[in-house]
């Protein structure tokens, strides 16, 4: 759980920014909720020296970046940083070919707790050595180090992220702030995808995903603009229901209470950090219907009913979709309303808005 500049911000990233979204990080209540890295996305880095060693952008982080991590540090927040696998980063700064351990070291020195490593610029490189060997190049700091393996989906990385040593690994290319669909970066490139397109995604790959190796479907986009409330906290209901990792991308500083609602609901936070770190599933689609199951420790289950449509809908679940007798009687409680429905027998039907959501736990 943390804060990623992307997002909200690209390429504008300066210490002013990282100080101000760790102090807003700390005030807003969201360290409470469990958000604890601050990472700065692509664009610090303008070049190498003689040596070889990366350099900071000198503009926008005029006193370095160990200043910047002992600054997170100081407010009680972990230190997160990009790269890239390639000779380039996605933006045409220095990448990380032929630097693993010269850099590692580096950003060890600087404090940092969490590696983003992206993948463009990589021409023929095989992405499991390439990831295996900035994991071997963390470990060798001798400082534990958050690997987020970064390539899109594209060589399967949930097949084989684990054995590299990531601790994450994004399942599709980049996220957009919308509801649905895909759109080609460029001719012939795919794609950055809608809320619902990540998720449809998923499907299949549930199995990989378990503590400290993690499918992730990007970061979020609530708050940003481009979705409605009722579709933010469908977004975030969602992540939460796959396990994924939160990361905020939006501009921490400035957001509207409803945003900070989404963002720090405890409850939905609780399913989405559940110990037992099995990721969630769809169970029943019927149209625009759909119902998303998660077991959770203790025997009982998160329930998602999700309305991808235009017109508000009953959904149903039976306690049969949940791997439950029909028989059984079960409390039911409503994440977002923050209240105890009563117990049910069989089933649960609720109305659902449009692109909204209702999340349940579901206990026998």
């Amino acid at each position: 759980m943390g804060w990623n500049t992307w997002n909200k911000f690209g390429c504008n990233v300066s210490e002013e920014l990282i100080r101000g979204a760790a102090d807003s990080m700390v005030k807003s209540g969201m360290k409470d909720a469990g958000y604890q890295y601050i990472v700065i996305d692509d664009c610090w880095q303008v070049e190498r020296d003689k040596d070889g060693n990366i350099i900071p952008d000198a503009k926008h982080f005029p006193n370095g970046m160990k200043a910047v991590g002992d600054y997170i540090h100081s407010v009680g927040l972990k230190f997160g940083i990009y790269s890239d696998a390639g000779e380039k980063t996605c933006e045409r700064r220095p990448g990380s070919l032929g630097h693993e351990y010269q850099d590692a070291m580096r950003y060890a020195s600087w404090g940092v707790d969490y590696l983003k490593e992206d993948w463009c610029n990589t021409t023929t490189q095989d992405a499991k050595s390439a990831y295996a060997l900035m994991r071997k190049a963390l470990d060798a700091t001798g400082r534990p180090i958050v690997l987020s393996i970064c390539e899109w989906g594209s060589h399967q990385p949930w097949l084989w992220g684990k054995e590299s040593g990531g601790n994450l690994w994004r399942t599709t290319g980049d996220i957009q702030d919308r509801w649905e669909g895909k759109k080609e970066w460029r001719p012939g490139s795919c794609c950055s995808y809608g809320v619902l397109a990540i998720v449809d995604a998923q499907d299949g790959i549930e199995s990989y995903a378990g503590p400290g190796h993690w499918n992730d479907p990007d970061m979020l986009e609530v708050g940003n603009g481009g979705l409605t409330d009722e579709e933010n906290k469908s977004h975030f209901s969602l992540w939460a229901m796959l396990a994924a990792p939160l990361m905020a991308g939006n501009d921490l500083r400035t957001m509207r209470p409803e945003v900070h609602d989404i963002l720090t609901n405890k409850e939905v936070i609780a399913i989405d950090q559940d110990a037992l770190g099995i990721e969630g599933k769809p169970v029943r689609r019927d149209s625009d219907a759909e119902v998303f199951s998660r077991p959770l420790v203790g025997g009982n289950r998160a329930v998602l009913l999700l309305n991808r449509g235009t017109s508000e809908k009953e959904i149903s679940v039976s306690w049969e979709d949940l791997g439950y007798p029909a028989h059984f009687s079960a409390n039911v409680r409503d994440l977002w309303q923050h209240k105890d429905l009563g117990k049910f027998s069989g089933k649960f039907s609720a109305l659902v808005a449009p692109h909204g959501v209702v999340m349940l736990t579901v206990k026998p």
